[in-house]
């Protein structure tokens, strides 16, 4: 590690920022892009001619390819250095948003997203490792407020932006927009960041078999977790086929990792138990962000009806919250231990995802102010604090590796999560509406005059054709009696999500304090 000696002397404090702010920039666009299409599917199937089964492989492939090579990422960038890792991830993101943008049918589009992220995905672990290079001591602690922020803002403001874009130009401009900012930071970083030099000799020992066990297990796991609700899981074989291939694959890729010399993955990270504990929480987060940026739009198109941008500007106040918190969250990281503001936002959160769960079909921007208020401030508390204590005691020479595995567990996390809860979705919809059609009977006094007001409504509106006037109201009253059906089970998976951040929260005092890490110290190692 003593290549980041001369790195250190070369660039003054105010350099060093403006690197890590370009670096950042290219963290924020390649999680932004995983959400940013979410609230557009509709047009962009529209406009590419796709049925929803295809569209919805739009964001899929996108998570499936950054899936994978996250955790590659360390390898890479001792292999190609992290400036010259992060210039080619860049430039490749950039290209395949014009391609993205330009596609021009399902298929190619398809392509294209899964080149924009497994080009584009790299981007997301190198910052942290570049954070802890640049930031010794005390210092670090705002790189990493600043990570954390981004790290949910991005995926929390996704839709929104994306709403607004499609709502005021068209869908192409959800990736047109990444071309300047790509080229910008394709240019600067390569001039600026140098924390590290390449080592093209690690190509000798490259653990390919490793390599093709991990890409198996993770493409066919996010395969298995997108797809398996839509299919209801193992009767369908293929996802039997993929879901098996994964466990396989996953089991021989740990063996692998543990018993070769240079393995792609350090999984000997997990001996520290802060880190085996920070990726746990990470992967919990993961369920939280991406759960519920995933249930909030769904329920606000299915059960209200509203538009891309509507579903936008009613998801907004979360980062709003968030960018309010990192003022007092930098502040009292300063003072008070991180373990219990760690655990203050993993609690805080539950707390959000229990006010969710009164959720009834009229709920607004209005209504849901609240409890996304209480998420966004959570986030920053939950997010920063695992970043520091889960990567800040790691020896340097373990970092680039180890960074890679964290954030594979914070996607881990939202794929299971979303997954889980089209799960929840699916089967308990049926079950509230077997039980809601079970009090839909003559004995029902409100419901018997809910259908003779829609009956004679109904009859008099064609001339007095009774039978059509009994079919439109039991038609009528089967939609209410589904759509309460659909908000009752939003509710459950609610439920669910709080019940994995409780167990987060008591799990914090396990977590050992931490010290800021020091430049000295750490190029000693």
């Amino acid at each position: 590690m003593s290549t980041t000696a001369p790195a250190k002397r070369e660039l003054s404090d105010s350099q060093k920022v403006f690197a890590f702010a370009v670096m950042c920039v290219g963290f924020f666009i390649a999680l932004l892009d995983i959400q940013i299409v979410s609230a557009s599917l509709r047009d962009i199937g529209g406009g590419l001619s796709a049925s929803p089964d295809e569209v919805a492989w739009v964001q899929t492939s996108y998570l499936i390819a950054e899936i994978i090579v996250i955790p590659l990422s360390g390898f890479l960038a001792r292999v190609m250095s992290t400036r010259w890792l992060f210039c080619v991830s860049a430039a490749g993101f950039t290209a395949t948003s014009l391609l993205c943008g330009w596609a021009w049918d399902i298929q190619s589009m398809i392509a294209f997203r899964a080149l924009q992220g497994f080009l584009g995905g790299s981007m997301i672990p190198t910052v942290f490792t570049t954070a802890f290079a640049f930031f010794p001591g005390k210092k670090i602690q705002l790189a990493a407020a600043t990570i954390g922020a981004l790290s949910s803002l991005a995926p929390t403001l996704g839709p929104t932006v994306g709403g607004w874009i499609t709502d005021n130009y068209s869908w192409h401009w959800l990736f047109f927009v990444n071309l300047v900012p790509g080229v910008f930071i394709a240019i600067v970083v390569p001039i600026l960041v140098r924390v590290d030099e390449p080592d093209l000799s690690l190509l000798k020992t490259t653990d390919w078999l490793g390599i093709a066990l991990m890409a198996a297990c993770l493409g066919c796991l996010e395969y298995t977790l997108e797809e398996g609700p839509r299919w209801n899981w193992t009767e369908d074989p293929s996802i039997r086929t993929t879901a098996w291939i994964s466990v396989l694959a996953g089991i021989g890729f740990i063996w692998r990792s543990l018993t070769y010399a240079h393995p792609i993955v350090d999984l000997s990270a997990l001996k520290s138990r802060n880190f085996a504990l920070g990726c746990l929480f990470s992967f919990i987060t993961g369920i939280g962000i991406f759960a519920t940026i995933y249930l909030t739009p769904l329920f606000l198109g299915r059960v209200r009806g509203f538009s891309a941008l509507q579903i936008g500007l009613a998801v907004f106040s979360t980062g709003v919250f968030q960018v309010m918190a990192i003022p007092v969250y930098a502040i009292l990281a300063k003072r008070i231990d991180l373990r219990w503001l760690m655990m203050f936002g993993l609690g805080l959160f539950g707390l959000s995802m229990w006010n969710f769960t009164p959720i009834t079909h009229d709920w607004g921007s209005a209504e849901l102010l609240w409890p996304q208020a209480m998420r966004g401030f959570a986030q920053q508390f939950a997010v920063a604090p695992t970043v520091t204590l889960t990567l800040g005691g790691l020896a340097p020479n373990k970092l680039k590796l180890a960074s890679g595995l964290f954030n594979l567990m914070r996607n881990l996390g939202g794929a299971i999560g979303i997954a889980a809860c089209a799960t929840i979705l699916n089967d308990r919809t049926n079950l509230h509406f077997l039980r809601l059609a079970e009090h839909l009977n003559t004995t029902n006094a409100t419901m018997l005059a809910t259908m003779r007001g829609i009956e004679s409504r109904t009859t008099g509106a064609f001339s007095g054709d009774t039978d059509h006037g009994h079919a439109a109201a039991v038609k009528q009253l089967w939609s209410l009696a589904y759509r309460e059906a659909q908000t009752m089970t939003y509710a459950d998976a609610f439920v669910a999500i709080t019940a994995c951040f409780l167990f987060a929260t008591a799990l914090v005092p396990l977590m050992r304090k931490v010290g800021p890490p020091k430049g000295p110290a750490a190029n000693a190692h």
